[in-house]
């Protein structure tokens, strides 16, 4: 074989748009749909989040404000994913007049029992970092529509990791709020972290790997992100719990 014949098979998959996407074996339009319906779910979820929960909690007027500025990116996160959907024949702009606890692709209970503003801070920054590496992968897709679509997206992003990062740090500034920030780590948050990745032995991940629709499998990526997140959180203080199993739901 020639080395333009070899450079052109290792070439990664590029699936340009729905003409192409339809020529694709089934079970690469079945990833990338199941995909997209997760992500769009989440996306509005994300809203219903910031609008019905975090909001009337926040302390002062600036962080409702930011609330709503989350809430109202999040709202254009789905719309790009349902565009998305809408040009491969898949309406979910019905999800619009869903109650949020109808939806089930993208269901993180630990969010819905946020209660006070620690939570809310850890809930983005090691949350919403967590969906913020995994966007960061979908940045990367064999289906440039969503490789396009998150570029967007992935910036947003980091403006939610980096004010939940803001909250904690604040709280972590007096021994007494340490205390309270490493308590909900420990409690809840990490744990909850965590399960975010899924499965460690999911074969639905190992798909999506193998076509191009992520860069690594669900503990792949888990283990990259904590590397990621663990010095953030000891340079604040901050104790990362040893067992790394207890209260996991997904492992």
């Amino acid at each position: 074989m020639n080395e333009s014949v070899a450079s052109a098979a290792e070439a990664p998959l590029v699936v340009e748009g729905p003409e192409q996407f339809y020529k694709m074996p089934k079970e690469y339009q079945d990833l990338v749909i199941h995909q997209l319906r997760a992500h769009t779910e989440g996306e509005l979820t994300g809203a219903d989040d910031y609008t019905q929960l975090l909001y009337p909690m926040a302390p002062d007027p600036y962080e409702r404000k930011m609330c709503c500025e989350r809430a109202a990116e999040e709202v254009d996160h789905f719309i790009r994913g349902a565009e998305v959907l809408k040009d491969l024949g898949i309406d979910v702009y019905y999800m619009m007049d869903q109650h949020f606890q109808e939806r089930q692709h993208y269901r993180t209970d630990a969010v819905r029992k946020i209660d006070s503003w620690v939570q809310r801070g850890l809930f983005s920054m090691i949350g919403e970092g967590a969906v913020l590496a995994m966007i960061e992968e979908m940045a990367q897709s064999s289906y440039k529509p969503i490789a396009d679509m998150c570029i967007s997206i992935v910036m947003d992003e980091y403006n939610h990791v980096a004010q939940g990062r803001r909250i904690v740090k604040q709280f972590c500034a007096t021994p007494e709020g340490r205390a309270l920030v490493q308590a909900e780590l420990e409690g809840v948050w990490w744990s909850t972290m965590l399960d975010l990745f899924g499965r460690s032995e999911s074969e639905r991940s190992k798909l999506y790997v193998k076509w191009g629709l992520r860069k690594y499998t669900n503990e792949e990526a888990r283990q990259r992100y904590c590397a990621h997140i663990v010095p953030q959180l000891r340079e604040l203080g901050l104790d990362v719990p040893d067992d790394w199993t207890r209260g996991r739901k997904f492992l």
